[in-house]
C-alpha cells in the first residue's frame, strides 16, 4: 500500500513540476521547436500579409494558426479571454475605446499597414469634374465617419468644428459650413459598395473595397502619416512574448513591407 501511495505521490510531484514549467496563456510549442500562435485574422489584407509571411515566420520558429476572421466582433473579447494569441484587424483608436468600453487589458504591438480612407465615384474620374449637390455616401460607424468627413474637409468640401478635429471625433451635425454645395448621407459601412449606384461618390475603408473586387475611381485618400495603422493586438501580459515579438519582427521586415507596397498598390499602405 505504501509503495502504491508513494507512486501516486511521485506521478503528482511531476504533474505538477510539469504544470509550472507552462505559463499560463503562453503559445504552445511542437517537439521540433515550432511556437504555434492562434490569431483572429481579417481576411483582406491582413490574412493575405499572414500568408506571404509563413516561410519567413517558419524560419523564426513561428507558426501561425487563424481561428476565424473577425467578422463577428468578437476578436478583442476572444483575445481578452486567452481563446487566441493575438488579433490582427484593427487601429488603435478603436482598440482604445473597445478598452475603455469593456475593462479589457489590450494592447498594441506594433502597427503593420495602413488602409487609408478613401473617397471613390463609379461616376467620376477626377474631383474636378464633381458636380454641385453631388450625394456622398459615409459609413456611420464613429472612427470611420470621423476620417471620412476629415478627408471631406481636407478635400475643401466642408468645414468641420475645431472641436470635433482635436477630439478625433466627428458626425454629419458637426459641419460648420458645406464650402460645396454637396449632400452627406451617413448608412452603414457594410451598405455603402452594395449601394453606391445611389450616390455620386462614397467614402469607404480600402480593405471592404478589396475584398467586393469591384472597380472604382479613387478620388482622394488619407494621408500615408495616418494614425489609423492596424496593428497586432494581445493581452498586456503577453506584450514581451518572443513568439508574439518574433511575429512583430517578421511583419514590419523590409521584405514583408515592400511586398505589401508593391502588392496592393497603394490601396494598402505599409507603415515603413
Amino acid at each position: 500500500m505504501k509503495k502504491i501511495i508513494a507512486g501516486v505521490l511521485g506521478i503528482a510531484a511531476v504533474l505538477s513540476l510539469a504544470s509550472c514549467g507552462k505559463k499560463s496563456g503562453s503559445a504552445s510549442a511542437s517537439e521540433d521547436g515550432i511556437v504555434t500562435l492562434k490569431g483572429i485574422i481579417d481576411l483582406v489584407p491582413h490574412q493575405e500579409i499572414i500568408d506571404y509571411a509563413a516561410t519567413a515566420l517558419l524560419k523564426e520558429g513561428i507558426k501561425v494558426v487563424t481561428l476565424q476572421d473577425a467578422s463577428d466582433n468578437l476578436g478583442n473579447e476572444k483575445t481578452a479571454n486567452g481563446e487566441a494569441d493575438f488579433n490582427y484587424f484593427q487601429h488603435k483608436p478603436y482598440l482604445d475605446s473597445v478598452n475603455t468600453q469593456n475593462g479589457w487589458d489590450l494592447v498594441s504591438v506594433g502597427a503593420i499597414h495602413v488602409e487609408p480612407i478613401s473617397l471613390y465615384s463609379d461616376k467620376y474620374k477626377s474631383l474636378s469634374e464633381v458636380p454641385d449637390n453631388a450625394v456622398i455616401a459615409l459609413p456611420d460607424d464613429g472612427t470611420n465617419e470621423y476620417r471620412g468627413l476629415k478627408l471631406l474637409n481636407d478635400q475643401g468640401f466642408i468645414k468641420l468644428s475645431e472641436h470635433s478635429l482635436s477630439a478625433l471625433d466627428a458626425n454629419v451635425g458637426d459641419v460648420e459650413k458645406y464650402l460645396k454645395p454637396v449632400k452627406l448621407v451617413e448608412i452603414n459601412a457594410f451598405q455603402i459598395i452594395p449601394t453606391r449606384a445611389d450616390y455620386d461618390l462614397f467614402v469607404n475603408n480600402t480593405n471592404k473595397i478589396l475584398e467586393s473586387g469591384i472597380k472604382t475611381n479613387i478620388l482622394a485618400q488619407e494621408s500615408p502619416d495616418s494614425p489609423y495603422g492596424n496593428i497586432i493586438v494581445t493581452k498586456a501580459s503577453r506584450a514581451n512574448d518572443p513568439a508574439i515579438q518574433k511575429l512583430v519582427k517578421v511583419l514590419l521586415s523590409d521584405d514583408v513591407q515592400n511586398w505589401i507596397k508593391q502588392k496592393y498598390n497603394g490601396a494598402v499602405i505599409p507603415v515603413k
